[in-house]
């Protein structure tokens, strides 16, 4: 039985000369590990290890068969995650940063406003008017009775 692997879907059809079969497999096993540790500092020995190839062999290897570098795909999934976290939660801007793994805000803000076109503070705004997030949304994981005892009105 195969294993299931969640970012093989997400695999962009194949822009170079196709990878073989078994090299994919590898790169797909990397690229899962590579989304699974994005709050952690990956270098890139390690997830090159991963697909049991050389860190240069990999870097062409993947940019291959996913049209993006993995230093690209990190930083659209960190990007990716903190947009989620900013229409979400109500953390502030620096602790999203830290979480999404930057340690620098001013870094993280720069590259934030040139994927996103804005700022995160900005970008939450924006997407605050658009979809409200109900000061009441955090109820919905709390039992009714757990509600009820200390007084909140379930919905």
């Amino acid at each position: 039985m195969a294993r299931e692997r969640p970012l093989l879907a997400m695999a962009s059809p194949r822009p170079g000369p196709p990878v073989e079969d078994l090299t994919f497999e590898w790169l797909c096993r990397s690229r899962d590990f590579l989304a699974a540790s994005l709050d952690l500092p990956v270098r890139l020995t390690r997830a090159a290890g991963e697909a049991y190839l050389s860190p240069f062999h990999y870097h062409r290897m993947f940019a291959r068969a996913f049209g993006e570098t993995p230093h690209d795909f990190v930083r659209r999934l960190r990007i990716d995650r903190a947009k989620e976290l900013l229409a979400r939660d109500h953390l502030p801007v620096n602790e999203i940063c830290m979480a999404v793994g930057y340690e620098s805000l001013g870094s993280f803000s720069t590259l934030f406003r040139s994927l996103v076109g804005c700022s995160p503070a900005e970008y939450r705004r924006s997407i605050r008017r658009i979809f409200p997030v109900p000061e009441q949304a955090i109820h919905r994981f709390v039992p009714t009775c757990y509600l009820l005892h200390y007084g909140a009105r379930p919905f």
